[in-house]
């Protein structure tokens, strides 16, 4: 496990750089996070906790950071600071550790660890991944449409000139 300094304190979020996606945590103090873990999310899977992607239920974990992070990198990243008013830590944290153990809904796109630990600090749950992908799958479904337009209006081109 390789950390990013600073060093957490309570109520930091936590981005855990896996293969292929990012995993969230909220740290709690004594080296411990709470995380939204599907039944598939071992710690420290990498990128075998993928498939946890597909599940629609998930365990609110409290668990060391270094068990979580495993071999992966990890930083504080409290991103949307500069947007959101964060909560005062002693809220985030008592908010976090009253949900630990229960099972909640998960879903990929509105209710996953990003979703969650948003929730917790700033009390609006959003996932920037999400967001990016939702971009990124736009942006690729205009370009290729744009390209398929193109091929028709040459298609036609060469067809009028013969």
């Amino acid at each position: 496990m390789r950390a990013l300094f600073p060093e957490p304190e309570p109520g930091d979020l936590i981005e855990i750089f896996r293969p292929f996606y990012r995993h969230w945590a909220v740290y709690v103090g004594d080296g411990y996070v709470v995380h939204l873990a599907p039944p598939s999310e071992i710690a420290g899977a990498g990128a075998a906790s993928i498939m946890s992607a597909l599940a629609d239920k998930a365990v609110v974990k409290k668990e060391l950071l270094c068990d979580v992070a495993g071999r992966d990198t990890y930083r504080v990243h409290n991103k949307h600071d500069g947007r959101y008013q964060p909560l005062p830590r002693s809220k985030i944290v008592q908010r976090a550790e009253e949900l630990v153990g229960q099972e909640v809904l998960y879903k990929l796109t509105s209710e996953n660890c990003e979703h969650f630990v948003n929730e917790l600090r700033y009390g609006v749950a959003r996932s920037d991944q999400v967001t990016d992908a939702i971009m990124t799958v736009g942006i690729a479904g205009v370009g290729l449409a744009a390209l398929g337009l193109i091929g028709v209006m040459l298609s036609r081109n060469k067809r009028q000139k013969q």
